[in-house]
């Protein structure tokens, strides 16, 4: 798994894509042949033994014991090289020549997808590095294994681990990188907030092509700025950025999932929604959250609408929505039971209360809540000094 050329992602996270999708219910069974096919020319291709072990012991593909001896002896065979590499290396030649030969030991297993001996590999190759940017690098090799195996343990360890090696130095090229590994991190676990910043802090400056094409990071921004920033931050820096509009027309549905939000069109923002949840839901790192990310995307529009009323009627939201009055009806009863929409509905008059709660009325309960709190303090403390 080297860093990928410029513009392509890496091979391994192409495979884990399809092997997500290969696992995945709502696929159709002729994709699933064609992905299957896929799949083993990767496995054949790199001589993964130990990821093609696990995905026969899985029922994921059928075993083929010869091909998985082939490999195996392939794989032996490889390694024995490396290690000739190694040994001559300490023998004759200098120290960056015994790292780089670790290194490309450890990144066979890596290719190979041996998880375990990668990590071992790496450790040992960082134990023979001096420089920052190198320490760096390997970094970003075991993030990509991490991200691979859908890690989050080891992922979080290594970004804390990059963000100590920064303070020792670092080129600002590689924590710009980082930032987008984060983003990724925080995305994938539900962190929507802070991978927004931090995508929104790499759009300019994007060349974290081996974990991701620049497409999908605009697509992963833009969802992720949608439920997590007001409108005027989303207009300033979404809606208008010019990294944004480039690539915004060559997403399916995402031109008008982002504008038609923007623009209060909720008939063509619900269409477009339906066209993004496909996406959503067959995309690995986003659809564990599906669920939850609909019903925050929901929140953020159906506040936005009510934002504009004192109150309204039921007929006139279902109208603006294209959507059913009884469907309106249920989903507004489940997000104010939630407590996630601040409104009423009066269904005698077939109407809606807004009751928006006053940001200074609920500063001025804090302050008097606060002050009611010190007081009883300085009453204690009063009773004690006077003992």
């Amino acid at each position: 798994m080297d860093g990928g050329a410029e513009g392509s992602q890496q091979p391994h996270l192409i495979l884990a894509h399809k092997l997500f999708l290969l696992t995945h219910p709502d696929v159709q069974d002729i994709e699933k042949v064609q992905l299957k096919s896929d799949v083993l020319d990767s496995i054949k291709s790199d001589g993964m033994a130990p990821l093609y072990e696990t995905l026969t012991a899985s029922s994921v593909l059928e075993l083929d014991q010869s091909l998985l001896d082939s490999m195996r002896a392939t794989n032996e065979e490889e390694l024995k090289k490396l290690d000739e590499k190694i040994a001559d290396a300490e023998e004759n030649l200098g120290e960056s020549e015994v790292r780089e030969a670790h290194l490309a030991k450890a990144l066979y297993f890596v290719r190979i997808s041996d998880k375990e001996k990668a990590l071992e590999q790496l450790k040992l190759t960082e134990g023979k590095t001096v420089a920052v940017g190198q320490k760096m690098d390997l970094v970003f090799y075991t993030l990509q294994l991490a991200f691979f195996y859908m890690d989050f343990d080891l992922v979080s360890k290594s970004i804390d681990k990059a963000k100590k090696l920064f303070e020792e130095g670092g080129d600002w090229e590689r924590k710009n990188r980082l930032k987008v590994y984060e983003g990724l991190y925080c995305m994938s676990t539900r962190n929507f907030k802070k991978a927004a910043t931090l995508f929104l802090d790499s759009i300019s400056t994007f060349t974290t092509y081996e974990i991701f094409p620049y497409e999908t990071f605009i697509f992963y921004t833009v969802l992720t700025s949608i439920i997590t920033l007001d409108r005027v931050s989303l207009k300033q820096k979404v809606v208008d950025a010019p990294e944004i509009l480039t690539v915004l027309g060559k997403i399916p549905f995402l031109s008008e999932f982002l504008n038609s939000l923007y623009e209060c069109q909720y008939k063509a923002f619900f269409s477009a929604f339906a066209g993004m949840a496909e996406q959503i839901k067959f995309d690995r790192y986003l659809n564990p959250h599906f669920r939850f990310y609909m019903r925050e995307v929901r929140t953020v529009v159906y506040s936005q609408f009510l934002e504009s009323y004192k109150s309204v009627t039921v007929d006139a939201m279902a109208n603006a929505f294209g959507v059913s009055v009884d469907f309106i009806d249920q989903e507004l009863s489940r997000f104010i039971a939630a407590g996630k929409l601040h409104c009423k509905i009066d269904k005698v008059a077939g109407v809606l209360e807004t009751n928006r709660p006053d940001a200074k009325n609920a500063l001025y309960q804090a302050t008097i809540k606060q002050g009611d709190f010190l007081l009883n303090r300085i009453q204690k403390l009063s009773r004690v000094i006077d003992l």
